[in-house]
């Protein structure tokens, strides 16, 4: 067991390691600000739809979901290119939130089946954006992988000698 941790740390180091490991981060960041901006939104009635709720909660995650991602995830400067970074971002970013449509749609039938407290239905809702965005994480990581990749060894190089800079 002992070993394995000490496996999975030596990994982290390495770059491929630091990128899984940063995007796991920012999906981290954009989840609790999903979870947050829905249980906020709906929670106290601002949007009292569930689904328009999880709408705009995705939506104001994806912002800075894409600015971490691209600049420390996988280190990149400069003006996004449309047709590689933007719009393959958006794309997914909006297929992410029809799963969570999906998942909204099923919280809605729920909410309006039962007769179970507000703040109840505010977590079924939630909960239920989680999960939708728990099932699409993997597919998103291999993919924002392929759009955001470092092209040359040398890039990586250079990359990887700034870090150890900043970290001495």
């Amino acid at each position: 067991m002992l070993t394995r941790i000490r496996s999975l740390r030596a990994w982290t180091t390495t770059h491929e390691g630091k990128k899984v490991l940063r995007f796991t981060m920012v999906s981290g960041v954009s989840t609790v600000t999903s979870f947050g901006s829905i249980s906020i939104l709906y929670g106290l009635k601002i949007i009292p739809g569930v689904i328009w709720a999880t709408l705009a909660g995705n939506v104001i995650a994806s912002i800075p979901a894409y600015q971490l991602n691209r600049r420390w995830t996988w280190g990149k400067r400069g003006r996004s290119h449309w047709r590689k970074e933007i719009l393959p971002f958006w794309m997914m970013t909006a297929l992410g939130i029809a799963v969570s449509q999906v998942g909204a749609l099923w919280a809605r039938h729920e909410v309006k089946s039962h007769h179970w407290s507000h703040l109840t239905n505010t977590a079924l809702v939630s909960f239920t954006n989680l999960a939708s965005f728990a099932i699409f994480w993997v597919l998103k990581m291999m993919v924002f992988n392929r759009i955001f990749k470092i092209d040359t060894e040398e890039e990586i190089e250079e990359r990887l000698e700034a870090e150890e800079w900043r970290a001495n």
